[in-house]
């Protein structure tokens, strides 16, 4: 019972000293400077590092630059995280020296289970180190396929054509197809009826190429009319191929099919579909149609 009335006048004695309060402000502003102070510094590391890798100097593609600003703005912010925690500790009279070692054992227990965190690691490292793939670039792989919007230390993420954001492990990325390393090639397959003169068709065609490389900067070779890839069974099939800017096949060969299109309803060259045609056959003259039914 005494320890009680002692515990309890300590108590009071503390919550009524002002100096008990002053203390608790004090730690609490050291708090918020350390906090603050963090944030700026990762604020001003990443542009420090933005600037670093953007500079003539140190001669990287914008590619390179913008994946190894996205990786050292992760460890910077790794890094000042963990020594603001110690700090925040420290001010809160936490023994950090024996918090240290604590993690440092726990760290090498966790190690040993955590085999697929190191493999994301090492991997990740790999990735960057031999230019696999950059911030921006379009890959696919496995079923996943995007733009590269983040390498970090462990993950990578996609943002797909619709808008979904993929977060892939880098230990899962075992093999990549990178559409953003070299020119990509539009091919187009342009079906017209066997009454068509070819050659005619052939002209028309390389003039509409020609007309859509002039006005369209995606396209970066010569257009060329291959000639007749295939006999259908009610269409010649002509191929084109154009060769384009890394990932843009695909928007230069849905206009190339819009142009191909309206030019051929001005030069009236039929581009064949599927048709029915009904054969009804001619009653001659005088002749009564046939009855069906029993007479009464």
């Amino acid at each position: 019972m005494q320890q009680l009335k002692n515990l309890y006048t300590s108590l009071v004695t503390e919550l009524t000293n002002p100096d008990f309060y002053i203390s608790k402000i004090a730690i609490l502003l050291k708090i918020i400077l350390l906090l603050t102070a963090a944030k700026l510094m990762i604020r001003f590391g990443t542009v420090a590092l933005e600037r670093v890798f953007a500079h003539r100097t140190v001669r990287l593609d914008e590619r390179r630059s913008k994946t190894l600003t996205s990786l050292t703005s992760n460890i910077l912010r790794y890094a000042v995280y963990f020594f603001v925690i110690l700090s925040v500790l420290e001010q809160l009279d936490f023994h950090v020296e024996t918090l240290i070692a604590g993690a440092g054992i726990a760290g090498l227990a966790i190690g040993f289970g955590a085999q697929s965190l190191v493999k994301d690691v090492i991997t990740g490292f790999f990735i960057i180190f031999e230019d696999q793939f950059a911030v921006g670039d379009e890959i696919q792989t496995g079923n996943y396929r995007g733009t590269v919007t983040e390498i970090g230390l462990r993950v990578t993420k996609l943002r797909a054509w619709t808008g979904e954001v993929h977060i892939i492990p880098n230990g899962q990325i075992t093999n990549v197809t990178n559409f953003s390393k070299a020119n990509s090639l539009a091919v187009l397959d342009v079906g017209v009826a066997y009454e068509e003169n070819i050659e005619y068709v052939t002209s028309v065609l390389q003039r509409v190429l020609q007309q859509a490389k002039n006005e369209m900067p995606s396209i970066v070779g010569d257009p060329k009319v291959l000639g007749v890839q295939n006999l259908g069974p009610s269409e010649v099939v002509i191929r084109i191929i154009a060769e384009c800017k890394p990932t843009e096949s695909g928007p230069v060969a849905r206009e190339l099919r819009r142009r191909i299109k309206v030019t051929f309803d001005e030069e009236g060259i039929e581009i064949p579909y599927p048709k029915q045609v009904l054969l009804a056959g001619a009653q001659p003259v005088g002749e009564k149609a046939p009855t069906t039914g029993l007479n009464a």
